[in-house]
């Protein structure tokens, strides 16, 4: 067996194609529909059977009791005993074309029998019968019918108990006698299929027309749905309109929530198109300033003017590539498509790894880089998270703090208490008993109250020479430019996308609430973690390789 032919031997079968189709809408109506119609339309079938043979015994049974009364007005006293003279049409009315075989008997009062073509049961007392019993009065006496198993036939059979008349002192007056007639139900069941035949035609027709009205009304219920769709799908994809259709209330529910989502994505798709504007302008302005040193420096003749210009280039280039990365970040950040799952890191390690990267960095700008670890979370500050995207977030807040005039910047990491909050950012200042507290802190200018939402977002910042710098917002840039001048405004947008994805919330606040004369602000920029336990691989508390050992959120 070849390689190609082992693969496809181990390769899983796919499912066919039918099985991942859903049931449409349609049939599932039809369905819920049907099914209990059917049910009722079963139902209807057996009762008419039943009112049936009902109405066919009820006719025979008139028949029967004919019979009954024919034969006992017959019915003398001759010759010291009873004496029946049998007319020929008392049997003759219960013997139909079906070919029915009709049995009768006389009995006396002493339940002897007088005459008859068979000993028949008494319909009130006979222990081999079986069926309702149905008892009225005769015109002389008691009548019942009863269906009856006799000698392997099933038989109808009914009884007559009646009285002789008579005069004066005759004996003869008040002798008791019974008369019993039978017959077999050929012709009752005739009847029987006759008339559930007439209910069948009737019931069929009116299947028929409960069809036609269900699939009418199916039909006609879905069609607002059908236009919904035929318009939907007929829209030219590059339109985010709201859809504008006359539509059921809960159709209209669900067009109502259509235009929201059309909504969001309008304000989703202009967000990208200010984004895409910002982001080429803010790539074209130093791709612009590379094209006129270069165009410059070809001008000269002097080394030391090419050298000068070199320098510029390269800042400029700098400054390019570090917008660039800012860029993607910010991109990878803001598809949920693309993200990667959260583990839990432990917080302590990876703050010392970030600042120890910086650390000498800012030393040669002059910032004393600091790092504060609360004691009984050293070493033990789990959280869900990812590992390079803290870093990247804290790197931006430690960058942008140099970048704005901060002499001194500092890194804290504690557990949050309950304190109560106030002032006018109380409500988003507040500590959350449990969390983790990541702060970046520094002495800079700080950053208005009014202005620390704008901040967040990308591209927002203020270049005018006229503007302190305490209203600049917190943004990167490199290449010696002046506080007015650098940066994109993508810092601070950057860490809180990384925020939102850690589920976390982000503060910024003044350092000093009530700086001293001369004194600056600055500005604190917390995280504010949820907390987790270490995982269960993770045997050394202060080792950060351990945290990253299993994938899932131990949270």
């Amino acid at each position: 067996m070849s390689a190609l032919d082992s693969h496809q031997a181990t390769a899983s079968p796919q499912p066919p194609r039918d099985a991942q189709q859903p049931v449409s809408l349609y049939r599932r109506l039809l369905s819920w529909l049907l099914i209990p119609l059917l049910a009722l339309g079963t139902l209807l079938l057996v009762q008419a059977f039943l009112s049936a043979r009902e109405a066919a015994d009820r006719a025979y049974d008139r028949l029967l009791e004919a019979s009954l009364v024919t034969i006992a007005e017959q019915v003398k006293w001759q010759d010291g005993q009873l004496w029946l003279d049998l007319p020929p049409a008392a049997l003759e009315m219960l013997a139909t074309d079906a070919q029915e075989r009709v049995f009768y008997s006389l009995v006396d009062a002493d339940g002897e029998q007088v005459t008859g073509n068979t000993r028949l049961p008494d319909a009130r007392s006979e222990a081999g019968a079986h069926g309702t019993r149905d008892e009225m009065a005769g015109r002389s006496g008691e009548l019942a019918f009863r269906d009856i198993a006799w000698q392997g036939q099933a038989l109808r059979l009914g009884t007559l108990d009646t009285r002789l008349g008579g005069w004066g002192d005759d004996p003869r007056h008040g002798q008791r006698f019974s008369i019993r007639v039978a017959h077999t139900r050929e012709g009752r069941d005739a009847l029987t299929q006759e008339l559930y035949r007439g209910s069948l035609v009737r019931l069929a027709g009116m299947a028929i027309l409960a069809l036609m009205v269900v699939l009418v009304g199916v039909r006609m219920a879905l069609a607002p749905l059908t236009r919904l769709r035929r318009a939907i799908r007929e829209r030219d994809p590059r339109s985010l309109a709201a859809l504008q259709l006359t539509l059921p209330r809960e159709l209209e529910e669900l067009k109502h929530a259509l235009n929201e989502l059309l909504s969001r994505m309008r304000r989703v798709r202009a967000n990208q198109e200010r984004f895409i504007g910002d982001a080429s302008h803010q790539l074209r302005t130093p791709l612009a300033g590379l094209s006129a040193h270069a165009e410059l420096a070809l001008r000269q003749q002097d080394p030391s003017a090419w050298h000068a210009a070199l320098a510029q280039m390269q800042a400029t280039a700098s400054h390019t590539a570090h917008l660039a990365n800012q860029l993607l970040s910010l991109t990878r950040l803001n598809n949920p498509e693309v993200q990667p799952p959260r583990v839990p890191l432990e917080l302590s390690s990876l703050v010392r790894d970030t600042v120890s990267r910086h650390f000498l960095r800012c030393d040669r700008a002059g910032v004393d880089l600091g790092l504060e670890i609360a004691p009984d979370i050293d070493h033990a500050a789990w959280t869900p998270g990812v590992d390079w995207q803290l870093q990247e977030a804290l790197a931006n807040l430690i960058d942008n703090a140099c970048k704005h005039g901060a002499r001194v910047v500092t890194v804290t990491l504690s557990r949050e208490h309950a304190i109560p909050a106030s002032g006018e950012n109380a409500a988003r200042e507040s500590a959350t008993p449990g969390r983790l507290r990541l702060s970046v802190e520094d002495d800079g200018p700080g950053i208005t109250p009014e202005r620390r939402l704008l901040v967040l977002r990308p591209f927002h910042r203020h270049a005018r020479a006229d503007q302190h710098p305490a209203a600049q917002p917190m943004s990167d840039s490199s290449g010696g430019q002046t506080p007015e001048q650098s940066g994109a405004g993508l810092g601070l947008a950057i860490v809180d996308g990384i925020a939102r994805h850690h589920d976390a919330r982000l503060s910024l606040e003044a350092s000093d609430p009530v700086p001293a004369d001369g004194a600056r602000p600055g500005l604190r920029v917390s995280f504010h973690l949820l907390p987790c336990p270490p995982p269960v691989t993770a045997t050394a508390p202060a080792s950060r390789e351990a945290s990253t050992g299993p994938k899932g959120d131990a949270c």
